[in-house]
């Protein structure tokens, strides 16, 4: 069949029947020389119909690299380089290639083309947080970024948590892994130790010498705590998540600095550590409003905290935001559910993934200049719980 093919393609069709030895003889060269030319739309009539008649006897032509090699006059390892790396063909041979193969419809399959580069091109985004689902809001978002970037490249991806990332990483091949959230050292390491490339997103791990996409913590908390003092608060607390090392030292740090250099009392008793939950901020909230010089402000290390400290308030009878101001971080889809809605500051999750891919294909391609470090800035949206 397949030297019934190369005749066919070679040459022009007997009219009468396509299945019958060509009658005249075309020569190969001609399609390098004449692209899109009478001979060149020629042998693609005559590729057509001699797969449509095969087509009517339920047999499907599947052309091959060797078929490229042949048509084109190039070794196959010449056809293979200018699909996987066309830069290290000569271009006069690239275009031999390529109009060969647009005349037998060939198009390299990705697992043969992985096998030529020894190379999978797929790539893993692994959540690390406890609990943690492909569900949770603000990874979905970092996740439809990642996806977004993913697909404009010719990369495959791998979504998993860490909980599955022995499997996720192991038995799918994957080239390099963006680790999203508190990505264990030892989990880093071991990725690292079989030369897997490897970016973090929503964390950074000092003395690693790993790249990182990360928000603006610090200008995060400084628009939340700049909006609440202008608003005349200056007893204001702060409900800090048990998030990364490298979060809650930068909203500590924010949250000190930035109440310190407006005069007011830079008081670690303000800073209240609960777990990111509705129920535990609800409950640390309590504790605040309880005291003596309760705050008149609090602002919640996400939304779902701020929810909690509008919980509390709603049980001791306060007002929102007339006794008591609320202001959270991530401005999810739970700011538009509550009332009064919440004050939030804005993370672009979806920047934060694209970016975190645009790292990683930059380790993938050998790039020495990849930035270590790259921050996103953030955005103040303010409601009415302030």
């Amino acid at each position: 069949m397949l030297e019934l093919f190369y005749t066919c393609v070679k040459c022009t069709l007997n009219t009468k029947n396509p299945l019958l030895p060509p009658q005249k003889s075309v020569k190969v060269d001609s399609i390098q020389e004449n692209t899109g030319s009478f001979t060149t739309k020629k042998l693609l009539f005559s590729y057509e119909k001699y797969e449509n008649a095969y087509a009517k006897r339920g047999v499907t032509v599947n052309p091959t690299i060797y078929d490229v090699s042949r048509l084109s006059g190039v070794s196959i390892a010449t056809v293979s380089r200018a699909f996987s790396n066309p830069e290290r063909v000569r271009e006069d041979t690239r275009r031999k290639v390529f109009e060969a193969a647009e005349v037998l419809h060939y198009s390299p399959n990705a697992i043969a083309r992985a096998m030529a580069r020894q190379r999978t091109d797929k790539i893993a985004f692994l959540i690390c947080k406890e609990g943690a689902t492909i569900l949770d809001e603000f990874y979905a978002g970092i996740c439809t970024g990642i996806m977004r970037e993913t697909n404009r490249s010719d990369f495959e991806l791998v979504i998993s948590t860490a909980a599955d990332w022995d499997t996720a990483s192991k038995n799918k091949q994957v080239e390099g892994v963006i680790l999203g959230g508190n990505a264990r050292p030892d989990m880093i390491a071991e990725l690292q130790n079989r030369d897997l490339a490897v970016v973090l997103v929503n964390n950074r791990i000092q003395g690693l010498d790993i790249p990182c996409v990360v928000s603006d913590e610090y200008g995060g908390v400084r628009q939340a705590l700049e909006h609440l003092i202008g608003r005349g608060h200056r007893n204001i607390a702060m409900l800090a998540g048990r998030f990364s090392p490298y979060i809650l030292g930068e909203r500590y740090r924010a949250f000190l600095e930035v109440t310190q250099a407006h005069g007011l009392p830079a008081d670690t008793r303000h800073i209240k550590l609960c777990d990111p939950t509705v129920e535990s901020a609800a409950e640390a909230c309590l504790e605040l409003l309880s005291r003596q010089d309760r705050p008149t402000a609090i602002f919640g290390g996400n939304d779902v905290m701020a929810a909690g400290a509008m919980k509390a308030a709603l049980r001791l009878g306060l007002r929102v935001p007339e006794d008591l101001a609320v202001t959270g971080l991530d401005d999810s889809s739970a700011c538009g559910m509550l009332e009064p809605e919440l004050t939030s500051v804005h993370i672009d999750c979806r920047r934060m993934g694209e970016l975190s891919v645009a790292r990683l294909q930059a380790l993938l391609a050998g790039e020495t200049d990849v930035p270590q470090v790259t921050v996103v800035p953030t955005e103040l949206r303010v409601r009415g719980s302030s």
